[in-house]
């Protein structure tokens, strides 16, 4: 009978020490999946949002998932500063999802179908489960207007900066593009925002 414990006792240590060590190895990646916006801190109020607006969509409501994404646009753009001061990496993969999700809702004929995508990723972003993607800082005639992630910088940071530039010096083409910025900027259309304030920046600069 001591024999036979014996036995089962040496058989038992090294499987529940096989079992210990995966479970140790396997924790860290699952963490490493749920902390891509840890850095930003409780983000169920902006989920919760997201979620009405999936649920209006799916009924074939565009218009009134809009207007309850925009109560989202609002609550993020107030937050905004204090979020990306957090973590800008993970700002920026939440930020890029919300405009994708904007985007496809204010689309001349908005698509369900792309409502739907735009807004499970920006579930799947606030929920920690998209990764950012990389692709480094974009500049455009020396001027960033990407971040780290190749995610767009908020228009309203560059515009910021170029209002300030032209506090000290004023051109004709610098002022023409600042009106093409905000333009973009007030169509959260932050890709060509950038680009346009990047422009007038570079000539004021030159």
């Amino acid at each position: 009978m001591r024999n036979l414990i014996l036995s089962t006792a040496l058989i038992a240590l090294p499987v529940l020490g096989f079992v210990l060590i995966e479970t140790h190895l396997s924790t860290p990646a699952a963490a490493t999946t749920e902390a891509s916006v840890a850095g930003l801190g409780d983000l169920s109020a902006y989920a919760a949002i997201a979620s009405d607006v999936q649920a209006i969509a799916a009924k074939g409501d565009l218009v009134a998932a809009e207007k309850r994404a925009t109560d989202l646009e609002a609550l993020w753009d107030q937050n905004a500063a204090a979020l990306q001061a957090k973590d800008g990496a993970a700002w920026g993969v939440v930020d890029s999802a919300c405009d994708t999700l904007f985007h496809a809702l204010r689309a001349g004929s908005p698509d369900a179908a792309a409502v739907d995508q735009a807004v499970t990723g920006l579930l799947a972003a606030l929920q920690g489960t998209a990764q950012a993607t990389g692709g480094g800082v974009q500049y455009i005639k020396g001027i960033a207007v990407t971040d780290v992630n190749g995610h767009n910088l908020p228009c309203e940071t560059l515009t910021k900066a170029l209002a300030a530039a032209l506090v000290a010096k004023t051109t004709p083409e610098a002022v023409a593009l600042q009106a093409k910025a905000l333009e973009r900027c007030n169509a959260d259309d932050d890709a060509h925002s950038n680009a346009f304030a990047a422009e007038a920046l570079a000539l004021l600069q030159g």
